[in-house]
């Protein structure tokens, strides 16, 4: 009897999956009321390649299906993961409305679960794929829900959290940091959260520029991150429209504008506050620009 019923069970999850990964709406309905009204069959099921049906159906890009899996509370895990990953704006904004709906979802974690089968580390959250992605409206939806990534604590850091992630996994713990510092790095999320992007960028490459002294084993990658900040820096000069809002940019100050329109500064041109800011945390590229 029980393995008469095993048997069931599997044919209900396999005819699901597969109604999933054709897209049958009516016949994923109609097997999503027998598992409500009997339990007959688990809709977190995976599938040989360990997707869910949720994943199936993000990867498919079927809006429809994706909502009426959702209403019947299937797990999200880390879907909006793969939503970000696949750079579904419209999916992403789906699952964040319902992570919040269900109380799932928290600026730390932003809603995300990972498993044993899940593709990605434990580390990675939403807005750290975003930044990864450079998904500019992927990372303003996580914004605005008040998604945040913290700050890696100082390279020699020798609080309890550090002392025991490097005793466990050094150097999961070293990638967890490149992989955060990777996401701060972003263009897109700078422009969206710093009130200040260029100084920003200059802080952080003097910062990545340091690391990749010390951090060996991601050395490359370090020095790599610091010059593409130099680059976002520079990129933000070019756009500067006439001499008055280069004038700001180099001399800027909390009054910067009251400056340049009312001369109250008699030096000036020749404070280039910024600019002498670039050359004291080497940033050579816009210094020379």
């Amino acid at each position: 009897m029980r393995q008469a019923k095993t048997q069931d069970t599997g044919l209900y999850e396999k005819q699901f999956l597969l109604s999933v990964e054709r897209g049958d709406l009516e016949n994923v309905r109609k097997l999503l009321e027998i598992y409500k009204s009997t339990g007959a069959f688990n809709i977190n099921c995976l599938d040989p390649l360990r997707r869910s049906a949720l994943h199936i159906a993000i990867e498919n890009d079927n809006i429809e299906l994706i909502e009426l899996l959702l209403d019947y509370n299937i797990n999200t895990g880390d879907a909006i993961l793969y939503a970000i990953n696949g750079e579904n704006v419209d999916v992403v904004e789906i699952l964040l409305e319902h992570l919040e709906k269900i109380g799932r979802f928290t600026p730390e974690t932003q809603g995300v679960e990972i498993t044993a089968h899940s593709a990605f580390t434990s580390d990675m959250t939403p807005i750290i794929l975003a930044a990864h992605k450079n998904n500019y409206e992927c990372i303003k939806l996580l914004l605005n829900k008040k998604a945040t990534i913290l700050h890696p604590h100082d390279i020699r850091c020798l609080c309890k959290e550090c002392v025991q992630a490097k005793a466990e996994d050094s150097l999961c713990f070293s990638r967890s940091r490149i992989n955060t510092y990777q996401a701060l790095a972003s263009p897109s999320l700078i422009c969206l959260s710093s009130k200040d992007p260029i100084l920003y960028a200059f802080e952080l490459s003097y910062e990545l520029r340091r690391l990749s002294n010390i951090e060996n084993e991601f050395r490359n990658e370090y020095q790599e991150l610091s010059r593409k900040c130099q680059s976002f820096s520079v990129n933000m000069l070019e756009q500067v429209r006439g001499s008055k809002e280069l004038e700001i940019i180099l001399n800027h100050t909390t009054n910067a504008w009251e400056e340049v329109t009312e001369r109250k500064s008699v030096n000036f041109y020749q404070n280039l506050a910024r600019l002498k800011l670039a050359i004291k945390l080497r940033q050579k590229n816009v210094s020379n620009s």
